[in-house]
């Protein structure tokens, strides 16, 4: 089970990296490109007892991914706009989001990075296809023709509610018990072909994937849903940032 917050000894606070896009923003007199995350991504994070700190796609992004990952307990790949489909080999669909190769091969960067040091993994939603992908896995790019329904994605900026099967046995299950689980929604992809060596710890009642995982001790774990809407149940965010203060323990010698 996660740690509550104030299991996590005094001191230094895991510091949790969350990806985020170089967004336009218009302020006052200033009309720039910025890191754009909503607020309730971080707020998760703090509340669950960790440091947020936005990552932007950057140049170079293997050689900053490292450096980066160099002050980080913890990653989450956020959600977002689609995966590009020429990552995993397939022709564009025409509701596909433009592409946007800045940030993919900026998290591809840091996911990579961030497993060779063993530093713990959360996706979300964007961040669960991602890794998907990353691990050879490809997308259904407009579920309603592939599931015949529009119930994960209703539009408008409203998540539709839908419940998933939480498998037992899982790191999933250990964070928020097996069976149904009622989730936030707001998708038009999802998984086609699992990746090579993750494990599906979630489905819905049409078969399609909800969350997958690592098998072993390293800790990579992976929702379809957005957890960070639901303000009454951290336990997703507490269980990364309890994963991030033993990775803190365990390779910088100090506890978070």
């Amino acid at each position: 089970m996660a740690s509550n917050v104030s299991d996590l000894a005094g001191g230094r606070r895991p510091v949790i990296g969350l990806t985020t896009y170089l967004e336009r923003a218009v302020q006052g007199v200033w009309d720039v490109r910025a890191s754009f995350l909503p607020q309730q991504y971080f707020d998760a994070v703090t509340a669950s007892g960790g440091v947020a700190v936005l990552l932007p796609p950057q140049p170079s992004a293997q050689a900053a991914a490292a450096v980066v990952l160099d002050g980080l307990d913890g990653l989450i790949l956020t959600g977002g706009l689609d995966v590009q489909p020429e990552l995993y080999g397939a022709p564009r669909h025409p509701l596909t989001d433009p592409a946007r190769a800045d940030r993919d091969e900026w998290e591809l960067a840091l996911l990579a990075s961030a497993r060779e040091r063993g530093i713990p993994v959360f996706g979300i939603c964007r961040g669960l296809q991602l890794i998907n992908v990353a691990y050879g896995g490809t997308l259904h790019q407009h579920l309603p023709e592939a599931v015949g329904t529009e119930r994960y994605k209703i539009g408008g900026g409203v998540f539709a509610e839908n419940t998933v099967e939480v498998d037992a046995d899982t790191k999933l299950a250990g964070l928020i018990g097996a069976g149904p689980y009622g989730v936030h929604s707001y998708h038009h992809q999802g998984v086609d072909r699992l990746g090579e060596g993750l494990v599906v710890t979630a489905r819905t009642d049409d078969g399609l994937v909800q969350a997958f995982e690592t098998p072993g001790d390293d800790y990579l774990v992976a929702v379809q849903w957005h957890p960070e809407e639901n303000s009454a149940d951290r336990r997703l965010f507490l269980g990364l940032v309890a994963a991030a203060d033993a990775y803190a323990a365990s390779h910088r010698g100090v506890s978070a």
